[in-house]
């Protein structure tokens, strides 16, 4: 089961992992009160499940309120990548230095939870992986113990954070791990994982798939599932 990038920010938020503020909405003058609320500056990025989004025109930055009503006319009602866009993301842009990739994946032939990090974040992973597999560095938790702390350090080195934004970065990819387990996931990914002018490390988007056969014991996940968005 997909969720939509806003439930997947939900419940990673709860999980202690930050993401720039930003609402949903539903029309025009939604998506304008939003961004006055959150100071003119904003991302919209239309709901749909599946990825892409950004090369299909799903993604806009907008610099002032009524630009984001604007925007976000255009996009409601419309088709992307063969699904009808119902709902906007309205969220604070920020100023991104550098763009991580983040991710935990069930990995059949490891048969065990992977983490996998890149310094090449914001682009589709796949790509990278296919022409460029030195930039995905992995590794593999162990099904008792979990991730453990030397695995996030390699991780945070490998992608080239010290210091604090190591020590954020290892934060977040422990809590992903943590959110993947309790969740019952086969993928929750953050991409990109930014870091921003100040410093600061945020999750920017964020993608997760729930196991179907585990929906009976997650009844708040199952509750956000879109069933008009399924084949």
């Amino acid at each position: 089961m997909k969720t939509h990038e806003y439930q997947a920010r939900k419940v990673l938020g709860s999980y202690g992992i930050a993401f720039p503020a930003g609402e949903v909405a539903e029309t025009p003058d939604q998506a304008e009160a939003i961004a006055t609320e959150l100071g003119g500056r904003v991302v919209v990025k239309a709901q749909i499940l599946a990825g892409g989004r950004g090369k299909a025109g799903g993604v806009k930055l907008a610099r002032t309120p009524a630009e984001a009503a604007e925007v976000a006319c255009t996009m409601l009602g419309s088709s992307l990548k063969g699904r009808v866009v119902r709902k906007v993301l309205v969220g604070q842009a920020v100023n991104i230095t550098k763009e991580l990739y983040l991710s935990a994946v069930l990995d059949r032939a490891a048969k065990s939870i992977t983490v996998m990090a890149s310094a090449v974040g914001g682009v589709d992973i796949e790509e990278v992986a296919r022409f460029s597999q030195e930039a995905i560095i992995k590794v593999v938790a162990d099904p008792l113990l979990g991730l453990a702390d030397y695995q996030t350090r390699d991780l945070a080195r490998a992608v080239g954070l010290a210091g604090e934004q190591a020590r954020a970065f290892r934060t977040i990819a422990t809590a992903l791990y943590r959110a993947f387990v309790e969740c019952d996931c086969s993928l929750l990914e953050i991409n990109p994982l930014a870091i921003t002018g100040e410093g600061e490390v945020i999750a920017l988007d964020s993608k997760m798939v729930v196991d179907d056969n585990a929906l009976y014991r997650q009844p708040l996940l199952a509750a956000l599932r879109d069933t008009a968005e399924e084949e």
